[in-house]
Order: C-alpha cells, then sequence, then structure tokens
C-alpha cells in the first residue's frame, strides 16, 4: 500500500561525535601550556558526544530528583534520589579529574586542562556540574584553615565517586557544596541570620535557614553563619564521625526553570556541627574564594551552552535543504550563523585565558592574580549573560523543530539563564567588577595591560580601549552606569584576545561588530565585510 509518510529533507541526529574536535579550544589548549591533556580531552570529547553520554543527560533531566524527608515509619531521612545515569555522569567527571584534581597536580596548565575538560563534559549535562564545580571551588576556602584542607583535598580530587552517605573520613571520594544565601537577604549575606554557637569540644551549633542550597547530596557544605564576630564560615558534614546524621534537614526541593538534574533545596540548621574555616568575623572573604573560582565555573559552563546551541544550529543548516541549496549556504542564514559563532569563540577564547592565568596566579604570579580578579569578574557578568541570547538564536535556526522538546533544544535554552544569576546575578556583578577596582587598583592596571598587549593592531580596538578609559574617568556616573562599563570591558578584553590569537576574519568581524557599531540589534546583522565563510570554518562540523 502507497504511504504518504516517507521523511525527507530531515536533519539526522546528531551523535557519537567528537565534542573536543573545537579549533578555539584547542588553540587555547596549546597557549595555556596544557596541551599535554590533548589526548585526554579528545578522549573525553568523544564520550561526551556519544550516544550513550548523550542519553545519560536526557534521563538525568527527564527523571529529576526525589526528595524523601522521611524513612517508613518516621525517622528523618533528608535523602534525594537521583536517576542512575545521574551519578553515570558524576563518575565520569570524577574519574576524568574535573573536581579538585587540579589541585593536586604539579603539572604547569592543569587548572587550564581542568576547565577545557569541563567545558566539552558539560555539553552532556548541566545539573551534575553544579557539585563538580563546588568540589573543585572549596579548596581555595579550605585552604584557610590548612588542618581541614590537608584532611580533605585528596578525597576532594579522588577519580573514584562515593555517592554512599557516611562519615567524611570513611569515604573513598567527596563532593563538597556551598550553603550561604537566607530568604530575607540574598546576594546580601550581612543579613543572614543563621547563628553559630561555640561548643567545648571547639566546634560550634549551626542553627538557622538556608534558602538556596544546590547539590544537598554533597557530603560537606560551606555555610556561612553569624558569631559574635561577625559572620564566619563553616565546615558542616551531613554525616557525623559517629555515623548519626548531622542537624541539616531539607524542607522542600525547589521546582526550576532548568538544571533539573540537579536538586537544589531550602535547608533548616538544627543545631548542626560545624567547624570553623578561616577566623571569626571573616567568613566572608573566606566564603567568597570559593565563590570566586565557582563563578570560573559560571563562565565556563555558559560558554558550553553556546557551542553546544551554535554546534546544533550549524548541523541543522548544513543538513536541512530550502529553496534547492542547503541552508548553511544561503547569504543570511551564514550571517546568523557567522554572528553566534563570533560569540562563541570569544566565550571559549576568554574562558582559557582566564583558565591560563590562574594556573599562574597559583604558581605565584601577582600580575596573572590581578589580572584574573578583574577579568574574571567582567567575563562572568558578559559571557554568562550572553548565552541566553545565543541559545535563543540557535534554537530558532532550527525552527519548529528547535521548539520541541526531542531537540534537546529547549532543554538548553532553560539552562543558559542560570549562569547569570547563580553566584550574583547581573547587578551584583557588575558591583562586584566596580569594587574590585575600588580596592584594588592594580587589578586595573593588570586589567589594562592585557588589553593593551594588541595596541596598535586594529584601530576599532584601539579607539574602544580611549571610550573605556573615559567611562572609568567618569567617577561621579560609576554605579549608575555599571552595567555599560562592564559590558565594555569585557567586549575590549575579547576583542584584544581575538586579535591576538584568531583568525584575521574573527578579529576583524569582531571588532567592527562589537567596537565600532557595524552591528543591528539582533544576530545576523554582520556588516557585508564579513568573511562568514572563514569564521563558520572555525566551528565543529560533524558527518554522522
Amino acid at each position: 500500500m502507497p504511504t504518504n509518510h516517507d521523511v525527507a529533507n530531515q536533519v539526522p541526529a546528531l551523535v557519537d561525535y567528537n565534542v573536543a574536535d573545537d579549533v578555539p579550544l584547542v588553540e587555547g589548549l596549546q597557549r595555556e601550556s596544557a596541551d599535554w591533556a590533548a589526548e585526554e580531552l579528545q578522549s573525553l570529547g568523544e564520550l561526551a558526544g556519544s550516544e550513550q553520554a548523550q542519553e545519560w543527560g536526557r534521563l538525568a533531566n527527564e527523571c529529576p530528583p526525589v526528595l524523601h524527608t522521611h524513612d517508613t515509619v518516621g525517622n528523618r531521612l533528608d535523602e534525594v534520589e537521583f536517576h542512575p545515569h545521574y551519578h553515570s555522569l558524576m563518575a565520569t567527571a570524577a574519574e576524568r579529574g574535573l573536581n579538585a584534581a587540579a589541585w593536586l597536580q604539579q603539572t604547569p596548565g592543569a587548572h587550564a586542562a581542568r576547565i577545557a575538560k569541563a567545558f566539552v563534559w558539560a555539553q552532556t549535562d548541566a545539573g551534575h556540574m553544579c557539585p563538580t564545580n563546588m568540589s573543585y571551588s572549596a579548596v581555595p576556602a579550605l585552604r584557610d584553615s590548612p588542618e581541614i584542607v590537608a584532611r580533605y583535598e585528596k578525597q576532594l580530587g579522588s577519580p573514584l565517586y562515593d555517592p554512599k552517605p557516611g562519615p567524611l573520613s570513611t569515604k573513598q571520594s567527596l563532593v563538597f557544596g556551598m550553603s550561604m544565601t537566607e530568604k530575607q537577604g540574598g546576594s546580601d549575606l550581612r543579613a543572614n541570620t543563621t547563628t553559630a554557637t561555640p561548643t567545648a569540644d571547639g566546634t560550634y551549633r549551626i542553627t538557622g535557614h538556608k534558602w538556596f542550597t544546590s547539590a544537598p547530596m554533597c557530603d560537606a557544605f560551606l555555610a556561612v553563619a553569624q558569631t559574635t564576630s561577625g559572620l564566619s564560615c563553616f565546615l558542616l558534614p551531613r554525616i557525623l564521625p559517629d555515623g548519626s546524621r548531622n542537624g541539616i534537614h531539607f524542607q522542600r526541593l525547589k521546582s526550576k526553570l532548568g538544571n533539573r538534574s540537579n536538586a537544589s533545596a531550602e535547608v533548616e540548621y538544627d543545631q548542626a556541627v560545624g567547624e570553623l574555616i578561616g577566623e571569626e568575623g571573616r567568613g566572608i572573604r573566606t566564603i567568597m574564594q570559593m565563590v570566586n573560582y565557582s563563578r570560573l565555573g559560571c563562565l565556563l559552563m555558559s560558554a558550553a551552552f553556546m557551542r553546544k546551541g551554535l554546534v546544533r544550529a550549524m548541523h541543522h543548516a548544513r543538513h536541512r535543504k530550502a529553496f534547492g541549496s542547503p541552508l548553511v549556504e544561503t547569504p543570511l542564514m551564514g550571517n546568523v550563523l557567522s554572528d553566534l559563532a563570533l560569540e562563541s569563540e570569544a566565550a571559549i577564547t576568554v574562558m582559557m585565558r582566564l583558565a591560563g592565568a590562574t594556573d599562574r596566579a597559583n604558581e605565584g604570579n601577582e600580575d596573572e592574580a590581578e589580572f584574573r580578579r578583574l577579568g574574571l569578574a567582567v567575563s562572568k557578568y558578559w559571557v554568562c549573560k550572553r548565552a541566553q541570547h545565543v541559545v535563543g538564536e540557535a534554537l530558532e535556526c532550527l525552527g519548529g523543530n528547535g521548539y520541541v522538546e526531542d531537540s534537546g533544544m529547549p532543554r538548553l535554552y532553560r539552562e543558559a539563564p542560570l549562569q547569570s544569576v547563580w553566584e550574583g546575578a547581573g547587578n551584583v556583578a557588575a558591583l562586584d567588577v566596580l569594587r574590585a577596582i575600588k580596592k584594588s587598583p592594580e587589578s586595573l592596571d593588570a586589567f589594562l595591560s592585557e588589553v593593551k598587549l594588541a595596541q596598535g593592531s586594529d584601530p576599532r580596538l584601539d579607539a574602544a580601549v580611549l571610550s573605556l578609559t573615559e567611562l572609568l574617568g567618569d567617577t561621579e556616573n560609576l554605579e549608575f552606569g555599571a552595567r555599560r562599563l562592564v559590558e565594555r570591558m569585557a567586549l575590549v578584553l575579547q576583542g584584544s584576545l581575538l586579535v591576538r590569537f584568531s583568525d584575521p576574519a574573527v578579529a576583524d568581524a569582531f571588532c567592527a561588530s562589537r567596537l565600532d557599531g557595524d552591528w543591528g540589534a539582533v544576530f545576523g546583522t554582520l556588516g557585508r565585510t564579513a568573511d562568514t565563510r572563514t569564521i563558520l570554518e572555525r566551528v565543529p562540523t560533524y558527518d554522522v
């Protein structure tokens, strides 16, 4: 019997491809002294693009975590149940060193290698990367208490994933999280009301609530609470040394827009046992060390979302025909994709530059530490905001198919706003830049020195740097114009990096559009001189 359901001009599924076959990423790995990790990166990229790993990510989100507050006879349980493939993702992240393993390595480029691998693996699922990134970020804060970090650092960097609850000393590996914000304060940590009372054994009893604690199945949390000396930082294990449960009670899980594979809970602390990290009254300084490294995680996650969205849009445009030609060959679609590619490559390039700065700062390079301080704050603000626009446009490239869950684009679209909110939403991030400049003028000097390494290479970049110095000089209106200032700083930094390190066609189109105004209000409005063919050659394409 004849059929009218022949499938024609549809796009093959994008599976079994190597996510790490990415020119700007590999170039960044080489620049930042981490090319020794190239083979490992390619291996992880092959796994990340496999049908198996992509299915792990899908199922972990389709079957979100479930909170069990009590057992069947009424005992307090406070356990969150995950889909088995969430644990598959977590186990791979630990095995490949995406947790705190970089802190245990003495190899130059260890942090850059870790960032590149995390960027690749994040394209399977975003949710499990939250506890993975927090475990990495916890180490600098823990180092405020040398005895405590010595106790746990190796377990935080262990390649063995151990999800079973138990006393910290008995576990093969550990996952640490943070617990800071409260209902009444949000980002204003000084408004926290949770209290910490010292006891005779040297520990503290923590009582209060936390409004947003992600990854409640972490083995321990860094939390802030008020002491008589002010806000202080504490380490709270979920299971106490005697095997009993600490007074950490999960009230409910948040019903979130995206990031559904990751549980986020409201928490009550009821005389929970905690150890002081650092000094009493210096809690914000201590916890901010963890926050700053978490912000690097936000940056890499947003760059990963952009890349995954762009790659899927390119895949669709290469295989879908309209009016007799593949979409990618039509001038207007070429403009759209090239514009998205500029945004994506700029994000990857600044991500890898900051990853390299992290390595060198930890080796004692003060100039790199100052550059990282301000460059990270600026880039976290900008890249995380741009991810939302890039993913939305990439979804539209697929037309109606992109609006359907099976395409994977709606999950990516729901995920995209999170990193801009996480660790300080837009205004908080912009004001953090102003605080960094005021508190450490050396960081601004280091930032401008980095930007000026491209001086004389492109007149549009030179003019943009001049306009930036004028904005910085308007001290009376810095707070009112903070977003404009930080945006300009981010674009100038990205422009400088692309002029120095990318293909001239990419740098030229970026400077013309982002810095010189030859651009519209939406993607796909590059000027007619943009070399779209060369730009798109730097975007991964796969024959599957």
